[in-house]
């Protein structure tokens, strides 16, 4: 495994980050294909095994519950300094909202919970999981400052948001004096690389960190035609993602697997050495040992400029998805 530094912070993550959507009762949830705590345990130790330290949930995943699996596991197999953890708070709910409860208060109380579902004193990063269109800013980012000088998170992030909501929320921060963000998780990946517009260019000229999620489109990029999983079939949201580009992204796809024969190795290898040369650690979801080892050898994969080319030039631009937001106002769906 290869480590970074994740931005301008001081925390040293591993160039693949476990995304743990997929971990937690489906019960309790939005996810009929997640799996169990007994699997999830035996993930995360593979996962530990491998070299990977950074580990991404959120309080909105299956009700809590990975955050409950994930916490009990990390506690059990490794040492609190030898891992990173992220966890996510949503905008608050209209009853939040009727009640009074102020965007700072939201976040002190989504923290304390997700603390309590971890079982940590602290987590490393966390993440403002989309923007919220009815909390003022200025709110969330004085809560956020408050939650690091409380001690109860070391950084923060956010996810779900366009480039001038980021450049807008951490200019107002170094003219206040709070806490800027170091790290973005947006929607990007070989078939959804709108990020390359704004967004990237941003990051690299802050030193913000890029962590995406759907670094595989929701398997999408690991999958021959035919070939398929109990996510594929039953991730609604993915479909709603991805389905209205199937056609032009299948051409895309096809080339990830001719390049994968040439090569000799996995699509998900080709697909995940693509995304490695152009952020900090992409976030890759796992609900087997095999999702863990293919994520774990593409760090070591290098692909050259005549590959890259070819793997970026049938795409075509596409319609926003996974930001959430629309026109100031939020979309229903799942959280990812």
């Amino acid at each position: 495994m290869k480590y970074t530094k994740l931005g301008k912070s001081d925390l040293t993550v591993s160039r693949i980050c476990m995304g743990c959507m997929g971990f937690g009762n489906a019960a309790a949830g939005q996810h009929s294909w997640t799996v169990d705590e007994e699997q999830t345990r035996e993930i995360i130790r593979h996962g530990l095994d491998l070299g990977i330290n950074f580990y991404d949930t959120a309080i909105a995943y299956q009700s809590g519950t990975s955050e409950q699996y994930v916490g009990r596991a990390l506690r059990d197999f490794a040492k609190r300094d030898d891992f990173v953890i992220a966890t996510k708070f949503t905008p608050r709910t209209q009853d939040e909202i009727d009640a009074g409860v102020s965007g700072q208060k939201h976040i002190e109380n989504n923290l304390n919970q997700s603390l309590k579902n971890l079982g940590l004193d602290y987590v490393d990063l966390y993440i403002y999981h989309m923007w919220d269109y009815h909390t003022p800013m200025e709110e969330i980012m004085e809560g956020l400052h408050n939650a690091v000088t409380a001690g109860k998170t070391r950084y923060i992030g956010i996810s779900n948001c366009f480039a001038w909501q980021l450049a807008k929320a951490n200019f107002y921060a170094r003219e206040h004096g709070l806490t800027e963000f170091v790290s973005i998780q947006g929607h990007y990946n070989l078939i959804a690389r709108e990020e390359e517009r704004e967004m990237a260019p941003f990051c690299a000229d802050q030193n913000i960190a890029m962590t995406p999620y759907s670094a595989l489109a929701g398997g999408r990029l690991s999958k021959r035609p035919g070939e398929t999983s109990k996510r594929l079939q039953e991730d609604a949201y993915a479909k709603f993602k991805y389905d209205a580009t199937a056609e032009a992204d299948s051409r895309v796809i096809a080339r990830v697997a001719e390049l994968a024969d040439k090569r000799g190795v996995s699509m998900t290898e080709i697909s995940l050495a693509w995304l490695l040369a152009k952020v900090t650690a992409p976030v890759v979801g796992a609900t087997k040992f095999s999702h863990v080892d293919g994520a774990a050898r593409a760090v070591d994969l290098e692909l050259t400029q005549d590959e890259t080319d070819y793997l970026e030039e049938l795409y075509v631009p596409h319609a926003l998805v996974g930001v959430m937001a629309q026109n100031g106002k939020q979309k229903a769906g799942n959280v990812v």
